[in-house]
């Protein structure tokens, strides 16, 4: 007949399996402890990788942006001296007009024809045109050249190009500075995951340093979605 265990025996086997145990769980806890460490260094890697490119595009909008605003405003100024110039033959048109007109009224035939060979090319054209509406019997004709739609003063045309063109490079800066502004918001979405990855491995709780790194690899996926959705850098 076998022998049966003694009390002894029984305690002695009953200790032995849960030292057993407990070094089957110490080395969970340290494979597990492990791979979060991995997992932290994994995701502060892409972390940083995608902060610096963030950080650049940020950069190089703000700089696209910078070139395009001077470029609106050197436009803008160019803009201005054609209109200026535009406004300085219309007035020398007007004097030159009222010269001939006054000629003419007063039936001074020669200072009427001096005054018309003062006109300039552009000017002539209207004026020609003017006088084909009969001004000085037809109540219904312009009121003069200046008003003839052939009347297109030197620099006025191409004012409005260079506004037109001030006005769409103004456009293109206020753009690429929104750009700018996106990718600053998801640097600093990025740089909240590099401090919540980074502290995580301060706390000693397995669950808190999960639960960090969960949070932060949320934040992650949103940045990535945001960069995915913004256009390249210039």
């Amino acid at each position: 007949m076998a022998e049966g265990l003694s009390a002894t025996e029984v305690g002695k086997e009953i200790g032995s399996h849960a030292e057993h145990a407990r070094e089957h769980a110490g080395g969970l806890i340290h494979r597990h402890d492990r791979l979060l460490t991995i997992v932290e260094a994994v995701l502060l890697s892409v972390v940083t990788i995608t902060a610096a490119w963030s950080g650049y595009s940020a950069a190089k909008w703000q700089t696209e942006s910078s070139l395009k605003l001077a470029k609106a405003s050197a436009t803008r100024a160019e803009a201005n001296r054609a209109f200026e110039e535009a406004l300085t033959l219309r007035a020398q048109d007007a004097s030159n007009f009222n010269a001939w007109f006054t000629a003419y009224l007063a039936g001074r035939k020669t200072e009427a024809r001096v005054a018309e060979k003062r006109f300039r090319p552009e000017y002539d054209v209207a004026f020609r045109a003017w006088l084909a509406t009969r001004p000085f019997t037809n109540p219904n004709a312009p009121k003069g050249p200046q008003y003839m739609p052939q009347y297109k003063p030197t620099g006025a045309a191409e004012s409005a190009r260079l506004d037109a063109q001030a006005n769409a490079y103004y456009a293109a800066g206020a753009h690429a500075a929104g750009h700018a502004d996106d990718y600053i918001r998801v640097t600093v979405i990025l740089a909240s995951v590099l401090f919540l990855v980074g502290i995580s491995s301060h706390f000693p709780l397995r669950a808190v340093r999960l639960g960090l790194n969960v949070v932060g690899l949320g934040l992650l996926i949103f940045a990535a979605i945001e960069i995915l959705r913004l256009p390249a850098p210039p």
